[in-house]
């Protein structure tokens, strides 16, 4: 009986690690060139899980090939298109801070409700919403903006 009480604290801890990385937090490596000049293609990031979405934001998404980290351009309702290699959102053109090189145009798409747009910053190469689609909310796993790896670049993402 003893033996359960001294291996009860690991227990606890065991399902509190369990439970927190499965629900709250967890490390995600970057793959790829997509989100350059953001990232490089090679970091190790803390995804957080819990937490209401934001326009620009870095999420992570599941599709049925791959998992996706791209930035978060549009909402369900909203309309996206690219025309002349500008942006606009809801008809209005915004200022595309984050894009590494040029957006290639791309016909004007509303969303359904639980549909959201994302594009890799690295337009040129970025496999994202312009060529496979919306994404559904439940493919969407949380957003990401923290570094973990390389230590250099430890730290919160500067441009966000």
């Amino acid at each position: 009986m003893k033996w359960i009480k001294d291996l009860l604290p690991y227990a606890i801890i065991l399902i509190v690690v369990i439970f927190v990385r499965s629900f709250i937090i967890t490390p995600i490596k970057v793959n790829g060139s997509s989100m350059y000049n953001t990232l490089d293609g090679k970091e190790i990031m803390l995804l957080w899980k819990l937490g209401n979405l934001e326009r620009y934001d870095i999420v992570v998404a599941k599709t049925k090939e791959d998992t996706l980290i791209k930035r978060l351009y549009a909402f369900p309702g909203e309309s996206i298109e690219c025309r002349n290699g500008e942006i606009y959102l809801n008809d209005e053109v915004i200022e595309d801070t984050f894009a590494f090189g040029e957006t290639e145009d791309f016909p004007k798409i509303t969303l359904a409700e639980n549909e959201y747009f994302l594009m890799g910053d690295n337009r040129l190469v970025s496999l994202d919403s312009r060529k496979i689609g919306p994404i559904k909310k439940e493919q969407i796993e949380g957003t990401t903006n923290f570094i973990l790896y390389p230590f250099s670049k430890f730290g919160k993402i500067k441009n966000q």
